[in-house]
């Protein structure tokens, strides 16, 4: 209890020396893009809370306000240790000098008492921020998911999945899912798989390919791959991977207008349109 009196009663000296010692690792760390004003106004609030916590014997709901509001600022979870051992070598420090004798058993006693303030901030600290930050990686994760494998309704019986980046076995089984659905959902006769933005067609993401156009030939619609650049097309042939089951075109553009003939469309210039209307027009009146 004698230290912790002493500890709060110089609480001043201790923040001072503590903020001096953060301070020193803005330039060449983890902070050396944030404002002046934010990282002082931060570095207080933190030791606050040590200090709080200390008062309140682990009082925790100061830790969970700091802790989120770090998370929201966006600042590495090597902030909150390297603060709290700051913490604990200046407190250390302080108080040695504080004391006429300094033996073994004086540290012992000190030691533990520095360890019953920081270590219970430390865990608590750091359990807040994984959990808050697990929290948000899965928020994340989900709207990747629903913007991993989008699919498209552009026309009546026409609709399109553009697929980007990496193709691995959950996003495979999500894009398989998010065909079969939005096929139903839409009345699709034509899917076009557009893999413009794939930048690695190999045999794995072939076979997902392959197995998602011929679960949506199975439900009777008309799946087209498009997006082939030369590249690609030198692969697939490199690894005798067969695409014959279904059409496979260079462009979404071309991909688009073999799915327009599939349904029985095309695509008619108006203004040539118009024209032959007016030639045929001037001919009836005999001009």
């Amino acid at each position: 209890m004698e230290f912790k009196r002493l500890l709060i009663e110089n609480s001043d000296s201790i923040v001072q020396k503590w903020m001096e010692e953060i301070e020193s690792l803005k330039d060449s760390n983890y902070t050396a893009t944030i404002s002046d004003e934010l990282y002082e106004s931060t570095n207080r609030e933190f030791v606050n809370v040590i200090f709080t916590s200390i008062r309140n014997e682990g009082s925790t709901k100061a830790v969970e306000d700091f802790s989120e509001k770090i998370i929201n600022l966006g600042w590495p979870l090597s902030y909150i240790t390297d603060g709290l051992q700051i913490f604990r070598r200046v407190s250390t420090e302080y108080l040695i000098t504080q004391s006429e004798v300094v033996d073994s058993n004086f540290f012992t006693e000190l030691s533990s008492s520095v360890n019953d303030w920081v270590e219970p901030l430390i865990r608590e600290l750091v359990n807040e921020y994984s959990g808050s930050w697990e929290h948000i990686v899965s928020l994340q994760r989900v709207a990747l998911q629903e913007l991993s494998a989008p699919l498209i309704p552009v026309m009546e019986g026409i609709t399109i999945m553009p697929l980007i980046g990496t193709i691995d076995t959950e996003r495979a089984k999500l894009i398989m899912e998010n065909l079969l659905e939005g096929a139903i959902k839409h009345n699709s006769e034509v899917v076009l798989i557009d893999i413009t933005g794939v930048p690695v067609v190999d045999t794995m993401v072939a076979h997902h390919i392959i197995q998602a156009a011929e679960a949506v030939r199975l439900i009777g619609s008309t799946c087209i791959l498009v997006g082939i650049r030369p590249e690609i097309a030198q692969t697939i042939v490199n690894l005798g991977i067969d695409l014959s089951n279904f059409p496979t075109k260079s462009s979404l553009k071309k991909g688009f207008s073999t799915a327009l003939a599939i349904t029985g469309r095309h695509v008619t210039d108006l203004n040539v349109k118009e024209n032959n209307i007016e030639k045929m027009m001037d001919s009836l009146r005999g001009e």
